[in-house]
């Protein structure tokens, strides 16, 4: 069967999963090439056909046997690792295959190992690394198959890698700033709601002993924390499974990429949020383009290949940026009537389009906000956890003077 649509598709952002794709193995055949078995990640059989197309392959038979929920967290191919040791033994004299045998040797059977070993076959065969890699994208995204693609056209894999290893060592620094900045919070949470139900299913019904026998009545407010304390303590195995039901079904929710990606959607409502993600994901857009651009790709290409580092309202407005940049507008005119730059990032792109040193530009750009994102996140995080402290410090005070006002209005009688 023959295909000629030739969509337009969106580059995956690098580290996120295919929420939701299955692997499909299709038997497809390029002009001038033998016939060859591929692997995509794809929604559908028609999506994964589609993706061949937009390749120039020719679908010839497709194999969904195998075909199973793609993986990102637990098994997925470790990129950045890989481009680090890739990088090392390229520079220490070993040449393209012979490096990629020694990292296939050093791994233990298992899915590395074997898109290693089908990467290495693959180049024995003759086929460019950059087509290689192609053909396995959601191993290799396409930012990171493009940076290999210009490199053979200059000869310099090692220096291509090194621009990639950096582009992605910044995103990883960010994330783990975040990831550092929640861990405090999240153990006061914790600790709190601990604190808090031992308070109320160990000591509340203690005291409800002791307010029985005195005889006299109770503030209501006690009376209703007595009563949630005796039935939390009667029926402990009950709280305790739906505890555990709870804290394991948020654990498995948070696991799978769907579930991340609700929990981020939820967290984006709050509007301040949203405009530092919309920051975040632009600092990652000027980058990879700037990545792009260095690597010798053409900044219309390079602006469709990252599209898919935006929001979804941030891609509709690069495409109209894009058509604009087709229609011969300057770059910083175009992102700045789709609301994609501030006023540093426009300063600096037109410095970029005076000196010819765009690459250079957005680069600087990209630093800029992820330092500022840096700042907000410690500002942010300062400030949450003495916020928690309070709130915290508010419910277990609440409980202690709820338990506690009984006893001080009968001190107050016996006076």
């Amino acid at each position: 069967m023959s295909l000629t649509a030739e969509p337009r598709l969106t580059a995956p952002e690098p580290g996120l999963a295919h929420g939701g794709a299955r692997r499909f193995r299709l038997q497809v055949q390029q002009a001038g090439r033998p016939v060859e078995w591929v692997e995509l990640a794809a929604a559908t059989e028609s999506d994964a056909i589609l993706q061949s197309a937009a390749r120039g392959w020719q679908v010839l038979a497709i194999d969904a046997s195998q075909g199973s929920a793609v993986q990102q967290g637990r098994g997925a191919f470790p990129l950045l690792l890989f481009s680090q040791e890739l990088l090392a033994l390229l520079e220490a004299g070993l040449n393209l295959t012979e490096a990629l045998a020694t990292l296939q040797a050093k791994e233990p059977a298992g899915p590395t190992r074997e898109r290693l070993s089908s990467v290495l076959q693959a180049l024995r065969e003759g086929r460019n690394l950059s087509d290689v890699l192609e053909s396995h994208p959601a191993d290799f995204p396409d930012v990171y198959v493009a940076t290999v693609r210009a490199s053979e056209r200059t000869g310099d894999l090692p220096h291509a890698l090194a621009r990639y290893i950096a582009y992605q060592l910044q995103f990883e620094g960010i994330r783990k700033k975040l990831i550092s900045a929640s861990i405090y919070p999240v153990m006061l949470l914790v600790v709190g709601s601990f604190v808090t139900l031992f308070l109320l299913g160990y000591v509340v019904p203690r005291f409800s002993a002791v307010y029985a026998s005195s005889g006299r009545d109770l503030p209501w407010l006690s009376l209703a924390l007595l009563a949630f304390g005796k039935a939390l303590h009667a029926h402990w195995q009950l709280g305790l499974a739906a505890f555990v039901a709870v804290a394991g079904g948020a654990g498995a929710a948070l696991s799978r990429p769907a579930g991340r990606r609700w929990l981020g959607a939820q967290v984006l409502r709050v509007p301040a949020l949203a405009r530092r993600a919309d920051a975040f994901r632009l600092a990652r857009f000027f980058r990879a383009v700037s990545l792009l651009l260095a690597s010798g790709i053409a900044l219309p290409k390079a602006l469709g290949m990252v599209t898919g580092l935006l929001g979804s309202n941030q891609q509709r407005a690069l495409a109209a940026a894009r058509l604009a940049v087709d229609q011969g507008q300057p770059l910083s005119q175009a992102l700045r009537d789709q609301g994609l730059s501030d006023p540093v990032a426009d300063s600096l792109i037109r410095v970029g389009e005076r000196s010819g040193q765009m690459a250079e530009m957005l680069e600087r750009t990209a630093r800029f906000h992820d330092e500022d994102f840096a700042r907000w996140v410690d500002w942010a995080s300062r400030l949450l956890e003495p916020m928690l402290m309070v709130l915290i410090g508010l419910i277990v005070g609440t409980v202690v003077v709820l338990m506690y006002m009984p006893i001080f209005d009968l001190a107050g009688t016996l006076q």
